[in-house]
């Protein structure tokens, strides 16, 4: 159980006023086009906000159990992302991101985590840091793709990016042809026997930002399988909020090695 709440306190993390347009997949033939150019696209979708409140329910499912959940998220852009999770609408576990340090709380077993990405990425079997989880629960790719080089190709309808020389990490990026959002992303490290799949149904265009409407996750190690999916009901942007975190007290103090 506790390694649950952990799961879905990283990575889960009324509607505002803005105009909003669900994309639908690329139904229309797409034109083969050059990867710096669909790279160039996908970058063109607007982010613009200084904080992003997300309220979302949750299902989490491994081999052994499944929990329901709803999660709030909250972000203040490349600073901070602060995640509630609640049960009944009990909150049981809290997280606070930062780009240089990871913590987090859960109530059941009372423990609590301090620390960076370098263990964390470890204990759940996948690469992870500030940027790439704010990404993810954006919509956006997990790696600044201006940043790498590329081979595409066409895939049932969808541009796929694969990045070239990565060595041992396969990484591949399926972006819609309408409008250059990401449909999913892969990454997949075979010596590890690791593999991360993140996948969006459907975005919708507010005035900020293009935004998910759903965000499934599959990790797979040779452990087994963990889903995650958070379903987003409610999305404001630039409004005041605050980021209160702290520890209860008696928490015990875990280490991940």
């Amino acid at each position: 159980m506790k390694k649950i709440f952990a799961l879905l306190a990283i990575l889960a993390l009324v509607s505002c006023k803005s105009k909003m347009v669900v994309t639908e997949a690329a139904t229309a033939p797409i034109d083969n086009i050059a990867a710096k150019k669909i790279i160039m696209r996908h970058y063109n979708n607007k982010i613009d906000f200084s904080t992003l409140y997300i309220k979302a329910n949750v299902k989490y499912s491994d081999e052994k159990q499944s929990q329901n959940v709803t999660a709030e998220i909250k972000i203040k852009k490349d600073e901070q992302i602060l995640v509630s999770i609640r049960f009944l609408g009990i909150t049981m576990a809290k997280a606070s991101i930062t780009p240089t340090s990871v913590s987090y709380y859960e109530k059941i077993k009372g423990t609590y985590f301090e620390g960076d990405f370098s263990s964390l990425s470890q204990w759940l079997g996948t690469d992870l840091d500030y940027t790439k989880i704010q990404n993810m629960l954006l919509g956006e790719a997990l790696d600044d793709l201006k940043q790498g080089k590329y081979t595409e190709s066409l895939v049932e309808q969808l541009y796929r990016l694969d990045a070239v020389g990565s060595g041992n990490t396969k990484k591949s990026f399926y972006i819609n042809g309408n409008d250059f959002s990401i449909n999913r992303q892969e990454i997949t490290q075979t010596a590890e026997g690791r593999m991360i799949q993140i996948a969006y149904d459907g975005f919708k265009q507010y005035n900020e930002a293009l935004m998910p409407t759903t965000v499934a996750i599959d990790a797979y190690q040779t452990k087994g399988k963990t889903e995650i999916n958070l379903d987003y009901n409610n999305i404001s942007f630039n409004e005041e909020i605050s980021f209160p975190y702290s520890v209860p007290n008696g928490y015990n103090r875990i280490i991940i090695k």
